[in-house]
């Protein structure tokens, strides 16, 4: 297998005629191109797509990003179609008769049969036919080493015929980014100068984005996010009610349906079903506790990455602050960041929620730049 090596890619992505490298294999003719972005997230997945030539959006689509594989000794018909695999909301449907399996973890592969099982998957929602060639944009962590990126070509192999790998951070900034404001007075371009605190499922990441691809002195990425999260409030409820038999599933739609930051909010009570009877649980202190550790564990990272901003670009930066990723849906977590900074000192700081598209921010960015890419600043993948 060998795997041809792009150009170093540039600041500024801008569309280019220039003939692929030498020495690259030509791909077999193809009925038609399509463009895709990609978001592959630990826990759901996004991916956006359209031809190449214009700017509409064919396939929008966001997905578990789990496999299942349907189990030894399952009976005819129980499985729709008798499928052996099935993936995203069908895998987690039938999770009774398959063996679930997370293509990633911490944002990078962690099983590469399975995350090609995925990408296949999604290959076949952007292009059903399979005769189409597909260039693909896939975001990868600020701070992802060579292996996170070869695993990730490896697993595209024999799934997409060209990819780009751009850090997340640098898309996502894209993606939320107006177009039709750029250039306009007073509008503050993500693009440009602007500070992501993107808290996901395994991990929150703080990253500078200022016009290049962040490296990893621009990222402080910090082991503590949604999972965590779910597990000290698991925790708790165990130690407040015990035996309570809630699985961690519940859980998390505990949090995602009341979690949120600051001063504890009580009451807080929620009817739950325990051993098949109702009760109500009092989620007021359990829930701030939980919640806040995050604040607790950004907040350092946040000012950590000012202070490497320089001193001309600190003050607008201080204006462009930017809660994405799951973690952004906690009530109150922009007012909680914004009121530490001014209270630590920092100049007029403004922190804004991505808001409810934030799902699909990096996959915009990523179709964004498929869309601008250069010819040779595709990696083509040779089997």
């Amino acid at each position: 297998m060998t795997i041809a090596p792009p150009d170093r890619l540039p600041v500024t992505i801008a569309p280019n005629s220039a003939p692929s490298p030498t020495g690259i294999r030509p791909t077999p003719a193809k009925s038609k191109t399509i463009l895709v972005g990609f978001d592959l997230g630990t826990n759901k997945s996004c991916v956006l797509a359209g031809a190449a030539g214009n700017t509409d959006i064919a396939v929008s689509k966001v997905v578990p990003t789990v496999v299942g594989y349907v189990k030894d000794g399952i009976v005819d018909g129980i499985i729709a179609g008798n499928a052996q695999i099935l993936y995203g909301e069908d895998a987690l449907r039938n999770m009774l008769h398959v063996r679930l399996v997370a293509p990633l973890a911490a944002g990078v592969i962690a099983d590469q049969d399975t995350a090609r099982d995925f990408l296949r998957y999604l290959r076949t929602v952007v292009d059903p036919s399979g005769t189409a060639e597909i260039r693909a944009v896939i975001g990868v962590p600020a701070n992802a080493g060579p292996q996170a990126r070869d695993d990730i070509r490896h697993s595209a192999l024999g799934v997409f015929d060209r990819v780009l790998l751009i850090p997340e951070p640098f898309l996502a900034a894209l993606g939320y980014r107006e177009d039709a404001r750029v250039g306009q007075p007073n509008y503050l371009d993500p693009v440009v100068n602007s500070l992501f605190i993107d808290i996901g499922v395994g991990t929150s990441d703080v990253c500078l984005v200022q016009g290049y691809f962040p490296t990893r002195e621009d990222q402080i990425s910090i082991p503590f996010a949604g999972d965590a999260i779910d597990e000290l409030l698991h925790e708790e409820l165990n130690r407040v009610y015990p035996n309570n038999g809630l699985s961690r599933h519940k859980v998390r739609e505990l949090k995602e349906a009341h979690g949120y930051v600051g001063p504890s909010r009580k009451p807080l009570e929620v009817k739950v079903i325990m051993g098949g009877k109702a009760h109500t649980i009092e989620l007021g202190d359990t829930i701030a506790r939980a919640c806040n550790t995050l604040v607790e564990k950004i907040y350092p990272a946040l000012t950590t990455l000012i202070t490497r901003a320089s001193s001309d670009s600190v003050v607008s930066l201080l204006q462009n602050i930017i809660v994405t990723g799951g973690g952004s849906q906690l009530k109150g977590i922009d007012a909680v960041l914004q009121k530490k900074l001014a209270d630590d000192g920092y100049e007029n700081p403004k922190v804004k929620l991505a808001g409810v598209d934030y799902k699909r921010y990096v996959a915009v960015g990523a179709l964004k730049a498929a869309r601008s890419a250069r010819e040779n600043q595709w990696q083509v993948l040779l089997g």
